[in-house]
């Protein structure tokens, strides 16, 4: 099933949140949060639901729940002191406040396949399906020798055609437009991510095109 609310569908076949024909960029704890609140609409859901839901057993500040709904609220290009969505139910927790209907999910559209590649000052790199390592270790994906790249510092992870960024909790910090991440974050074509002071920028290419580098142009 599919909810549908404003210019917004929420497809849990497809597991994303699009306006129109767009993505929009919602990483996995994001997408379940945002899942939560329509189930529950239009009840508060509490902060204690929410730390139970989305991260069982492990404690997490109030910080990391603060950024998690930033991140839905950037999804929906929403200001939190005029909410559309989600409001805020102050010292107990969250709502889904505006109208949304259920409706089937549309099959998805036959698409070609999906590769990704990083692309550096230097040189562009083809990611692996599966697990990517990025940091300062020689079995990384890529090599990045800045001191303020820790060694195990993010992966990206392929998975059925998405890209999908984690912080693996280094030193300076991974940042996704500007902001610095605590939960993994889903990237699109042309994105760009900083590692420290390393700026990345993620290409979809066809997983046929090989492995190229700026001296070969």
């Amino acid at each position: 099933m599919a909810v549908n609310f404003g210019p917004f569908v929420l497809d849990r076949g497809t597991h994303q949140l699009r306006r129109g024909p767009e993505e929009r960029r919602l990483g996995p704890k994001g997408f379940e949060l945002l899942e939560l609140l329509l189930d529950h609409r239009p009840n508060v859901v509490t902060r204690e639901r929410i730390r139970e839901r989305l991260w069982p057993g492990t404690f997490i500040s109030e910080s990391t729940v603060a950024s998690l709904v930033a991140e839905v609220r950037a999804a929906l290009g929403e200001d939190a002191r005029r909410p559309s969505y989600l409001r805020t139910v102050h010292g107990v927790g969250l709502a889904f406040c505006g109208a949304a209907v259920e409706s089937r999910s549309a099959p998805a559209p036959p698409a070609d396949p999906i590769a990704y590649r990083l692309v550096l000052k230097d040189r562009e790199v083809m990611l692996n399906a599966g697990e990517n390592l990025l940091g300062r270790v020689e079995n990384g994906v890529v090599w990045l020798s800045s001191p303020t790249v820790s060694r195990r510092h993010a992966r990206i992870s392929i998975e059925d055609g998405r890209a999908i960024l984690e912080d693996l909790a280094s030193k300076n910090g991974t940042f996704v437009n500007g902001c610095r991440i605590t939960a993994p974050i889903a990237l699109t074509d042309g994105d760009t991510f900083r590692l420290g002071r390393v700026t990345i920028g993620l290409r979809a290419v066809l997983p046929n095109e090989a492995t190229r580098t700026d001296a070969e142009d």
